[in-house]
């Protein structure tokens, strides 16, 4: 028995199953104009209901009739009042028809548990999801330190650090567009900073776990005024987020003690991220694959409700 989830995040289409064990993701990215630096959410969500239809067959064709107990998607980016964005229409309204049809289940929950879910799976710690931990969620759109604890089958998140304005990935994205790549430009500039020749770095100011970014997009076109190589300014990019995640997660930890942390979210697959904090005991990273947006943390906590309910009736 199998359960599904849907993810229809701002810019990545996906579906998945989950077994209790194993799974698969079925995902794509939305289209971009050359230049862009996002779309509006009734673009995204328009890609969204024209890409689910091919990624829902593939993803059956995987299944070899494998009977399905319930769906689950994301339907709003928190599990918080108030949070809302509309391109998570399309996930969630093709989960419940889809559930409607097969008269199984249906489970909402936030894209953020999705995240924290898929990265617990994926690294190897499905127990975390039953205890407390940190959790970092560094994306295009959120760059929040989370202290998560568990809320039945699922997970409650509270924000206790992160970016008061810009996210990690917006900042990634804007500095890529200043060197010419196309958005998303994660892993391109990621590459890129691969060959830099010097270890540039801003260190942030940081107001207990609460930081500012914006003055870094300041630096960087600063170095571009002075003609620095596009390498040293995607490493400058890198080397300053890590650098100001690295010391915000030390000083979590002193208040936080013998409390792991996972992350999560595609910021999260950076290479200089991990190479400084991947060796620290206790710390656990998703795969690159499952550190960006997916489906799979949903099809997990969708089984955890499905099965958790049929264990106490």
């Amino acid at each position: 028995m199998i359960c599904l989830g849907f993810d229809t995040s701002n810019y990545t289409t996906s579906i998945a199953f989950f077994d209790g064990e194993t799974g698969e993701n079925q995902g794509k990215l939305l289209d971009v104009p050359e230049g862009a630096l996002g779309l509006r959410q009734s673009d995204a969500l328009f890609s969204h209901v024209k890409q689910l239809p091919a990624l829902v067959d593939a993803l059956f064709e995987r299944l070899n009739g494998r009977q399905i107990c319930a769906i689950g998607a994301s339907t709003r980016p928190r599990a918080v009042e108030g949070s809302y964005m509309p391109c998570f229409l399309a996930g969630e309204s093709a989960g419940r028809m889809l559930a409607s049809a097969l008269d199984v289940p249906f489970l909402a929950v936030s894209h953020q548990q999705g995240h924290i879910a898929a990265a617990a799976w994926s690294s190897g710690q499905m127990a975390l999801l039953d205890e407390p931990h940190l959790a970092w969620h560094l994306s295009g759109g959120t760059t929040e330190l989370l202290y998560v604890t568990p809320a039945g089958s699922s997970v409650s998140a509270q924000i206790i650090g992160g970016t008061n304005d810009l996210s990690a990935g917006q900042l990634i994205d804007r500095a890529g567009a200043r060197l010419g790549l196309s958005f998303p430009a994660g892993k391109a500039l990621d590459a890129l900073s691969q060959n830099e020749d010097q270890k540039l770095q801003f260190d942030v100011k940081r107001n207990g776990l609460i930081f500012s970014l914006s003055g870094v997009e300041n630096k960087i076109d600063e170095l571009l005024r002075k003609g620095e190589t596009r390498e040293n300014i995607a490493g400058f990019t890198f080397n300053t987020i890590a650098g100001i995640v690295e010391r915000t997660t030390e000083q979590a930890r002193h208040m936080y003690p013998s409390v792991p942390v996972l992350f999560s979210g595609g910021v999260a697959s950076n290479t200089r991220l991990r190479e400084r904090l991947s060796t620290q005991p206790d710390i656990f990273f998703a795969p690159p694959a499952y550190s960006t947006d997916n489906a799979m943390g949903v099809a997990i906590l969708t089984y955890r409700a499905f099965f958790n309910k049929q264990s106490s009736t």
